[in-house]
């Protein structure tokens, strides 16, 4: 018998390496408006809750709301062009997706990344592999709010008693509790194991062979 029925996974720095394509909107947003632009290490940071966050933390400190607005809708025009430029999927991670679903296990995507993005993703790197995608919207709430993995639920029919969330960041460990999830978080993605260590991920997996062994047991 499996262990989980349901695997519910996040999409950036969990099955998709996207960093660098994030980190080049944010910068084309601030060069664009006259700012400094930032590392790829200052990116990675702040990535985790949604796109208008990774806007707001890339300004500079004071930048006022009607400024951000436009700030963000350049990252947009720019992402919606470039958001395949160099994202992939990390190394192995398909391969486990076609085990899982060969195994039976249903597979949702839950992201707080424009909900354009994530289905467009999901259609290119990982085609007929999940059954629901779900990204940010304006009328569901962001992680780490439940919301958007309660929506998710929904539309697979998941018992929350044989579903478990995977992601790759405090936040997702958060999404999880507040979901009333187990949570495996894999240690390839944008946080560091020190970074996650403080708030104490109930199973992790450092690889695909181990993130397989935790979901089908």
């Amino acid at each position: 018998m499996r262990k989980y029925d349901f695997a519910i996974f996040d999409l950036d720095g969990t099955i998709l390496y996207t960093l660098e394509d994030l980190k080049n909107s944010l910068n084309h947003a601030l060069r664009s408006h006259g700012y400094p632009e930032r590392t790829l290490e200052e990116v990675r940071r702040f990535v985790g809750n949604g796109v208008r966050k990774l806007v707001e933390r890339g300004a500079p400190a004071g930048t006022d709301s009607a400024e951000l607005d436009r700030l963000y809708e350049t990252f947009h025009e720019h992402y919606r062009a470039h958001d395949l430029d160099n994202t992939r999927p990390y190394e192995g991670v398909p391969e486990l997706m076609a085990r899982l679903k060969a195994t039976e296990v249903r597979l949702a995507v839950v992201s707080n990344k424009v909900d354009y993005g994530v289905k467009a993703l999901c259609a290119r790197f990982y085609p007929g592999l999940f059954d629901v995608a779900v990204g940010e919207t304006p009328e569901v709430a962001k992680k780490p709010a439940p919301d958007m993995v309660f929506k998710a639920m929904a539309a697979l029919g998941a018992d929350p008693a044989r579903a478990v969330y995977i992601g790759d960041s405090e936040v997702d460990i958060q999404t999880a509790r507040n979901a009333g999830l187990d949570e495996i978080i894999v240690t390839w993605g944008f946080r560091s194991h020190e970074e996650l260590a403080p708030y104490g991920p109930k199973a992790t997996a450092a690889d695909p062979e181990a993130l397989y062994k935790a979901i089908v047991g």
